[in-house]
Order: C-alpha cells, then sequence, then structure tokens
C-alpha cells in the first residue's frame, strides 16, 4: 500500500522499480530541496496563512523580502560610505553628479535620485558645507541654480566607489553571479512596472 504522495507505506516495503532514493531514510532535519526560504518573511506569511487561510498571501512574499531587505541594508549600513562620513542619499547626490558629469538643477537631481525637493536641497547644503559641491546662480533666471562638484568631491567619488562596489559583492557573495542577473532582471521589471504605474510620492 502506498500514501498519498506515492511513498512505501512500510519502510520494509521494496521501493518500486527504478526509484533513485537510497533505502536509508533521510534526516529529519533535511528539507526536500523546493522548501521555501525559511526566513523572517516565510515566519509571517506562514502565521497569516494559519490566521487567514483564505487570503493569497503570494504578494507578501515578494513585497516582504524587498521591504525586509532594504530595512537590513539601510541598518546595516554601507560600510565605506560611513568611513568616508557619507549617508547613502548624500553619496546619490554626488554619484549622480559624476556619472552624468554635468552641473545639474535641484530638480534634476531630484529625479535622478528619486528624492523630494526639500530632501535634496538639505543634501546639498550639507555637501557645500564640506566643500563637495558648489553652486552658481543662473544667469537668465536667479531663481535657478546649477550644482556642479567640486574637485575634492569628485576625488571622493573616486575613491568611495570602487571600496562600495566590492562591499556591494561582498553583500551579494551568497548568490551565484548567474541568479544575480537574474534577480536583477525580475527587479527590473517589478521597477520598471512600479516606476511606470504607481507614481508614488518620492521621499
Amino acid at each position: 500500500m502506498t500514501t498519498a504522495d506515492g511513498r512505501r507505506a512500510a519502510d520494509g516495503d521494496p521501493k518500486p522499480d527504478g526509484d533513485p532514493a537510497s533505502d536509508r531514510a533521510a534526516p529529519a532535519d533535511t528539507a526536500p530541496a523546493d522548501t521555501a526560504p525559511v526566513d523572517t518573511v516565510a515566519a509571517v506569511v506562514r502565521q497569516w496563512e494559519m490566521v487567514r487561510p483564505d487570503l493569497d498571501t503570494g504578494p507578501m512574499e515578494v513585497i516582504g523580502r524587498v521591504n525586509r531587505c532594504a530595512a537590513l541594508l539601510q541598518q546595516a549600513e554601507d560600510a565605506p560610505l560611513r568611513r568616508a562620513g557619507l549617508t547613502r542619499p548624500e553619496f546619490d547626490v554626488l554619484g549622480t553628479l559624476r556619472r552624468t558629469g554635468h552641473e545639474l538643477t535641484p530638480s534634476e537631481i531630484a529625479r535622478e535620485t528619486f528624492s523630494s525637493g526639500a530632501a535634496v536641497t538639505k543634501r546639498l547644503k550639507q555637501l557645500t558645507e564640506r566643500g563637495l559641491v558648489e553652486r552658481r546662480g543662473d544667469t537668465r533666471d536667479r531663481r535657478v541654480a546649477h550644482v556642479r562638484l567640486t574637485d575634492e568631491g569628485r576625488d571622493l567619488v573616486d575613491g568611495v566607489l570602487p571600496d562600495q562596489l566590492a562591499y556591494e559583492t561582498r553583500v551579494l557573495s551568497g548568490i551565484d553571479r548567474e541568479r544575480q542577473h537574474e534577480l536583477a532582471r525580475l527587479l527590473g521589471e517589478l521597477l520598471g512596472q512600479l516606476e511606470g504605474r504607481l507614481r508614488l510620492p518620492r521621499a
């Protein structure tokens, strides 16, 4: 007699012909290959499934993990940036000016970094005080400012970026390169949909 999943009911029964499994029982703590990841979100999902089995918690498994990963990365901080005395948002401003290679207005920086105008104004003030960026007024419209990196700001970005990339490589080292590419593709697909449809307010 067999169980519902096709296994022999008794250990002494012979295996079906062609069954590649060994005769030894698997250790009790060995999880099947297709077992869902064991993490905080998995535990949360299981709890919701127990109290609200009528709900589809699938979206939570994606969104919850994205949010949790983001929170953990923010809590851990970015070690090379911290040593340079920079926050991630400040580095995003400097990096935007470096990679575009030309002056930008605060509103353009806000769009590039997906930040509010008030947040960018605060960051620019701090970076200007440190001598990393400088502003000049527009000759035609005094309400508009143009921001560019100073030599010190450019040198800081160029010095920190290799260390930051090496740090992020270590963070992802538990996932092989092929799966990293697949994860990046899937996240890019999700991000593209969110940017195109939700139009969420900027932080």
